[in-house]
């Protein structure tokens, strides 16, 4: 059963860090329709000033964030001590556990291209031991087709199988397209599926979708994608959703107000990090 478009959202401009212009795609207000993804972040500049603020050390706790740099820099650095650089079409997946402080510097460059997401944990997993992994360009395979390529960032596409998060299922492909070209994907029926069109103009079984749009996708087990005249780049996530609540607030996202509000008083009282490292 061929999949159809549910939802389309586009986003709005905002700040956020210490002054980052960005496109905020999904947030507070399309949690349930695109469960387990929380938050979808769009950077695209080519100026400097935009971006090059950063995002000073903060706090995380019950979600993974997940950021492609398809063109550009990002370093990041964390109370764990782990302090690692990516760029031109790498990632970065944190899981932020238990509770994390980190920070995401972003160095001038020709052109800032990419999506950060914030991948919900299960409520089982929300006080897992925090971690950071970066998937190098190594370590991501790429699928040919006719008129265009599959980088499998993370999870399996046909036999390929590349990144595997600790706790949710991710399926994530960053496809480029040729002018005019096509693909039809293929997933459980059931999974939780979206779109997000990262660069250039889309039809998605025949409905266009613009530039830099999510598109939430209903139930099925396959979607195809046909490109108009120029190249394009669309990102693909599939994973579970949770239909789990979510309390949610800033940097934080747990199942209820109170774990919530307990949260915030740890951060306040300076005990909010349970994983620490001895420098």
């Amino acid at each position: 059963m061929k999949r159809e478009i549910k939802t389309k959202v586009k986003g709005f401009r905002t700040q956020d860090g210490a002054g980052v212009n960005l496109v905020r795609v999904l947030g507070n207000q399309t949690v349930e329709e695109f469960d387990p993804i929380l938050m979808l972040d769009s950077f695209d500049s080519t100026n400097p000033d935009d971006y090059t603020a950063g995002f000073p050390m903060h706090p995380h706790r019950g979600i993974e964030t997940i950021s492609y740099i398809s063109s550009g820099k990002m370093v990041h650095r964390d109370s764990l001590g782990n302090e690692e650089e990516v760029s031109d079409g790498e990632v970065q997946w944190m899981n932020s556990g238990s509770g994390i402080l980190h920070e995401e510097m972003v160095p001038a460059a020709k052109r800032l291209l990419g999506v950060q997401l914030w991948l919900n944990l299960p409520k089982k997993d929300k006080m897992s031991t925090p971690s950071y992994h970066s998937i190098t360009r190594d370590q991501i395979k790429e699928v040919e087709f006719e008129g265009g390529k599959v980088r499998v960032l993370a999870g399996s596409y046909k036999d390929v199988q590349g990144f595997k998060g600790e706790y949710l299922p991710l399926d994530y492909y960053d496809i480029h397209l040729d002018p005019q070209a096509e693909l039809t994907l293929n997933m459980n029926e059931d999974d939780s599926v979206m779109l997000f069109t990262l660069l250039g103009d889309v039809y998605v079984n025949g409905e266009l979708i613009e530039e830099k749009t999510a598109v939430k996708l209903t139930k099925g087990d396959e979607v195809t994608i046909k490109n108009a005249d120029k190249k394009a780049q669309v990102l693909y996530m599939g994973s579970k959703a949770l239909n789990e609540p979510a309390a949610w607030a800033g940097p934080i996202v747990m199942n209820t107000q109170e774990e919530l509000k307990q949260a915030f008083i740890e951060l306040r009282d300076g005990n909010f990090i349970k994983e620490k490292v001895d420098y």
